[in-house]
């Protein structure tokens, strides 16, 4: 295909021969780097990992709305890989099986469903509508 490619007078043909000639050596090249990737499954789980930029305190650069609201939960589980190189057996997730999302992540996610609601022009008005229900019907202070 390649060569077909590049003979073809159609320049987008020839870019894409550039692209596959780019490619011979492998997606991944690199000292060795990446020989525990085997199959699919091993290559999904290595981008899953958290990288080190969505591990960063906000500054300037947005560390990522999902590390940022689901962090405390999601963090962990995105780096059990790191640890624990083999799949988890039954017996190695059974004391997680109740755990449960800390409250902080929860209002977290709460707060973010009304604010999405909030920026949205069609739910804004119901939002406030069901915001001012919930006032008039709180108890007084």
């Amino acid at each position: 295909m390649i060569d077909r490619f590049k003979r073809s007078a159609d320049t987008i043909r020839q870019q894409m021969a550039r692209v596959m000639i780019s490619f011979l050596a492998g997606l991944f090249v690199g000292e060795g780097k990446f020989e525990a990737i085997r199959d699919n499954l091993d290559l999904e789980r290595w981008f899953r990992l958290p990288k080190s930029h969505e591990r960063r305190i906000h500054g300037h650069r947005h560390a990522g709305i999902r590390i940022v609201q689901e962090g405390p939960t999601l963090v962990h589980a995105l780096d059990a890989h790191a640890a624990h190189p083999a799949p988890f057996t039954a017996e190695e997730l059974l004391p997680y099986r109740t755990a449960r999302e800390p409250p902080s992540q929860k209002e977290a996610m709460d707060r973010r469903k009304i604010m999405r609601k909030a920026r949205s022009p069609k739910k804004r008005p119901l939002l406030l509508a069901d915001l001012e229900r919930r006032y008039r019907e709180s108890p007084a202070i």
